[in-house]
């Protein structure tokens, strides 16, 4: 669900909360958990905890790193811009940051694929059935007004965020039945159903607000208050839609805690929103931003050849990411009838040119992506396995003969933009689903009207990309637009689901589970708000999500994403984009980082720190030497 900072050359969805990122927990033999129930400092899912219970701190940071100095990044988000600091409740555009003012049960170890350790809570212990989990809290966690949290705060946050919070978290929350204070330190969360293998990693990892505090405050309204938490971070000032500053808490209840050490470093975080790209890369490069990670290929390629940069006193560096790439490109909202037919949108696949855009566009950056799990073993490759077919068989008369063979892979061009096979099977395929040519160019159904298709934007960048393919379309007799609004009429609309196709990146964690249902659930896909933009809507896939969820080990739930991946790439609910494994960061070389990064983290804002030293020679104009620790730019 979460998907936080995870972007790439357009946009990402930016969610309101992070609980649906959470990992999911081993069981006992009847759920697939741990053999016994007792107090554990930790859970992860499929295998043993990295750190024990006395560790000092992640390996990731530098536990002697300085605190101070400032970092001004950019704010992101489907709007980019914000109105509200609710960032729990479908109406608004949240500010970002707003995860800093929160701490939850447990944290999660960003150098372990599944692994939490705790923070407001000490221990977890799992029943042997699975059906339920206990937490044992640290009677030293306050919110920032002092205010005890305790284990009353946790089960008030539980039944406030099922009951009136996003859509997205009553659904990733439906098969849990309480959560019950059992004393001012402990709290039970229980759970019903068989799928129960995900859910105490996801309300581990729930934000815990103050139930005095929410009590008098009104929840399911957006609101320019700014909230109370128990968080390292604090806001400073704000000013509505254009910056939020966040200040470090020298108070903070938690900040010698084992999963705090060595993070959280910079005194001040300040996001500024910028509406126009190029704008935001002129704030960066004249200094008004401090970092950047840079989502357009054509401003990383050309857009940073100034002298600061040959000097050394902006650096550009490319951050490896070990995270799945995420699934990016054009959903096709099924939920209208002109998309229902698959022959409709794998021909809207076959007209993209991707080795003409990465070519003549992208400067040869990107990879095209063919799978819903690529960068990840979880991506359906070759003939199904005999385990995949023991998925998929059952239903066989419901699954078109394509998932059972190679799984669908997108065309590939030379490159040159001359498509013209691509455009005659593309045009093949209209005809063949009922799309006749008509006297006008284009091609019309048995109502006469014509196949029209809009692609909804709120970022002018992304018209050299798109228009293109429009003009492609058109070739073929589909009548394509491309429309650019205002981002708050963007955002309402996809919410509401009012667009023919779109843009989005999801990023699945390591361990997908019950989130899957948000992305490609039936439910979901009636659900205003939902991650389900395509609409899809498939007994079939609801089926094989719930394998997922109830997966045993890791082998059993790499075979179920497998077959998930074969069935969704068979639909053709998207025309898919491109990634690159890795993150692209211009900087200011004032900070420094430690010398191990995590594995499934930039971990910039988390780990890295301002250098005095570093940013004395930057003021003194000197060129900066390049750092051994700077990777090499892409």
């Amino acid at each position: 669900m979460t998907v936080l900072g995870s972007r790439s050359i357009s946009k990402t969805t930016t969610t309101k909360v992070t609980l649906a990122a959470a990992l999911a927990l081993l069981f006992s033999a009847a759920h697939g958990a741990i053999a016994s129930a007792e107090p554990r400092h930790g859970l992860s899912v499929f295998g043993e905890l990295k750190y024990p219970a006395d560790f000092k701190h992640f390996d990731y940071v530098n536990a002697d790193a300085p605190k101070g100095g400032r970092m001004v990044t950019m704010g992101t988000g489907g709007a980019n811009t914000f109105d509200t600091l609710n960032q729990f409740i479908l109406k608004g555009d949240a500010a970002q940051g707003l995860d800093l003012l929160f701490d939850a049960l447990m944290v999660r170890a960003q150098d372990e694929p599944d692994a939490v350790y705790g923070l407001i809570a000490k221990s977890a212990d799992v029943a042997p059935d699975g059906m339920s989990v206990t937490f044992k809290l640290r009677p030293e966690a306050k919110f920032s007004d002092g205010s005890q949290l305790t284990a009353e705060d946790v089960a008030f946050t539980f039944g406030l965020l099922k009951e009136k919070g996003h859509p997205a978290i009553a659904m990733t929350l439906h098969d849990v039945v309480s959560a019950e204070a059992l004393d001012p330190e402990t709290v039970r969360y229980t759970f019903k159903g068989t799928l129960v293998r995900d859910l105490p990693i996801i309300v581990a990892q729930l934000p815990v607000l103050s139930k005095a505090y929410y009590t008098t405050q009104l929840f399911e309204e957006t609101s320019l208050k700014p909230p109370l938490g128990s968080g390292p971070y604090k806001i400073k000032n704000f000013n509505p839609g254009t910056d939020i500053t966040y200040t470090r808490r020298e108070d903070y209840w938690a900040k010698d805690l084992p999963v705090n050490k060595g993070r959280y470093n910079l005194d001040e975080i300040r996001y500024d929103y910028y509406r126009d790209r190029n704008v935001e890369l002129e704030a960066v490069k004249s200094g008004n931003i401090d970092l950047r990670e840079e989502f357009s290929s054509v401003s990383w390629a050309t857009g940073y050849n100034i002298p600061a940069v040959a000097e050394g006193r902006l650096l550009k560096v490319s951050l490896p990411d070990d995270r799945p790439s995420g699934a990016q490109g054009y959903f096709l909202n099924t939920r209208r009838d002109k998309f229902k037919d698959p022959r409709v949108r794998q021909a809207l696949d076959l007209v993209f040119d991707f080795e003409w855009s990465n070519k003549k566009l992208f400067y040869g950056l990107y990879t095209r992506t063919t799978s819903y799990f690529d960068n990840t073993d979880m991506k359906a490759t070759g003939k199904p396995s005999p385990e995949e077919l023991a998925l998929l068989e059952p239903y066989k008369d419901k699954l078109s003969p394509e998932v059972f063979g190679e799984p669908y892979l997108p065309p590939v061009t030379d490159g040159s933009g001359n498509n013209r096979d691509n455009l005659k099977k593309a045009r093949d395929l209209l005809i063949a689903a009922g799309w006749k040519p008509g006297p006008d160019s284009y091609l019309h159904n048995d109502k006469g009207e014509r196949l029209t298709i809009e692609f909804l934007d709120y970022e002018a960048m992304f018209e050299r990309i798109t228009v293109p393919y429009t003009e492609n379309l058109r070739k073929i007799g589909v009548e394509a637009t491309w429309r650019l609004v205002d981002p708050s009429q963007y955002e309402r609309r996809v919410k509401a689901f009012d667009f023919d196709a779109t843009t989005q990146r999801y990023s699945l964690r390591l361990t997908p589970g019950i989130e899957m249902r948000s992305y490609w659930g039936s439910e979901a896909a009636k659900t205003d708000g939902s991650f389900n933009l395509a609409g899809i809507s498939d007994p079939v896939i609801d089926a094989l999500i719930d394998k997922v969820v109830a997966a045993k080990s890791r082998a059993e739930l790499v075979t179920a994403t497998r077959a998930i991946d074969r069935v969704l790439r068979a639909g053709h609910y998207w025309v898919p984009h491109w990634y690159k494994a890795s993150y692209a960061v211009a900087y200011w070389n004032k900070y420094s980082r430690p010398a191990v990064q995590p594995k499934y983290d930039a971990g910039i804002l988390d780990t890295w720190w301002y250098d005095p030293a570093k940013a004395a020679a930057l003021s003194s104009g000197k060129p900066a030497a390049q750092s051994q620790e700077q990777p090499a730019t892409p």
